[in-house]
């Protein structure tokens, strides 16, 4: 396994070797031994798997303050998305910045995002599942989000925001400055 750390320190992304031949391709996507040779330790407890049937339906800012934080890897197994984490960690020097990268199941990569940052993703075309593994379980009460589009965020949407698809919830998240941040 292949293992890049971004610009966010904890933010990384995972790309699983994969072997093909005539009959299609194998690849260990999730093995705990690599990763934990890859100073990658985290106890994954649930698998989350969604479609998105039109290209732009947006997926977040979301993340669930603790006890009940989660660290995420997402992959995409159909289709495309740009994944956003953005740093909700107070003593961080990138507070309140975010990195980006393109998953696709073209490139066949994942993303960790770790416990202290809002995750979210946009889907780059229609019918695309995504597949994440998280390493707590889902708490409503604990369950926050952040506006996708807030202007302090800076986030660059491949995809106008007249054509982005969101859930009630989504819509009414609230911006980064009226967040107290647990982490």
């Amino acid at each position: 396994m292949q293992v890049e750390e971004l610009a966010i320190s904890g933010v990384k992304i995972l790309r699983p070797k994969k072997h093909g031949d005539s009959r299609g391709f194998f690849s260990e996507v999730y093995n705990r031994h690599a990763l934990g040779d890859a100073g990658i330790d985290i106890d994954f407890v649930q698998d989350n798997h969604s479609l998105s049937s039109e290209r732009g339906v947006v997926r977040g800012l979301h993340y669930q303050t603790p006890p009940f934080a989660q660290d995420k890897l997402v992959r995409v197994i159909r289709g495309s998305i740009i994944d956003v984490a953005v740093d909700l960690r107070r003593s961080s020097t990138t507070y309140g910045k975010h990195v980006t990268a393109v998953l696709s199941a073209d490139e066949w990569n994942q993303i960790l995002v770790p416990v202290g940052f809002a995750h979210g993703f946009m889907t780059l075309e229609p019918n695309t599942e995504v597949i994440y593994k998280v390493s707590n379980y889902y708490a409503p009460e604990h369950d926050k989000g952040i506006s996708w589009n807030d202007p302090d965020l800076g986030i660059s949407w491949p995809i106008e925001e007249r054509h982005a698809v969101l859930s009630d919830k989504d819509r009414r998240q609230l911006q980064f400055s009226q967040i107290v941040s647990p982490f």
